[in-house]
């Protein structure tokens, strides 16, 4: 299985004059990602998609031993295609502004491996609201209003492009999923943790 790390985007939403995935977090938000995957044990490599947008933070992936994937920065989901198409095997996405995550919740995903061709992990809006997380991207599922993580386990060996896939879901109330660093007020609330 492969680990990859979105960690390509522009990070508009935050407003800053620094990329976005080097804020720190007692470290590097983006080095938290990738420790939990490397410590995790369950990747035979670990990839991060990276584009001109973040230039810093590919350099700081490569002087972490990262391999890094370019892409053309076109947005999230251009840059996902390009890049599963490049490989032929299960893929672990993960999103590069997760500061929370840990090799325990890493183990926890990946042993959710199923025959689905696209597994998201949500987390629900009322979870999101007991810890005062917002989110922007929302879709319904067993009934409940959900939240997007940017976590999904994928098999690559399957897909032509994303625009004909099913995607599955699995529900994982974790903050440690469930915290994306996209605005100012969640690095606020990063900081009181």
């Amino acid at each position: 299985m492969i680990g990859l790390v979105m960690a390509g985007g522009k990070g508009s939403r935050m407003d800053l004059s620094e990329e976005k995935l080097l804020l720190k977090y007692k470290k590097p938000v983006i080095l938290h990602v990738v420790d939990a995957l490397k410590n995790s044990n369950c990747f035979s490599q670990i990839v991060a998609a990276t584009s001109q947008n973040s230039p810093k933070t590919k350099n700081l992936l490569e002087e972490n031993g990262i391999k890094v994937f370019e892409t053309l920065g076109n947005g999230y989901v251009k840059d996902l295609n390009v890049v599963l198409q490049s490989f032929d095997d299960y893929v672990l996405v993960v999103s590069g502004d997760l500061p929370l995550l840990d090799e325990q919740i890493i183990k926890k995903i990946v042993n959710q491996k199923s025959d689905s061709v696209w597994l998201s992990f949500l987390v629900t809006k009322k979870f999101l609201d007991a810890c005062n997380i917002k989110s922007q991207y929302t879709t319904r599922f067993e009934g409940k209003e959900c939240a997007f993580t940017g976590i999904s386990l994928v098999n690559a060996r399957k897909i032509s492009s994303l625009d004909s896939i099913k995607e599955s879901y699995v529900i994982l109330d974790d903050k440690r999923i469930a915290f994306n660093l996209n605005t100012k007020e969640d690095l606020a609330l990063l900081s009181s943790l």
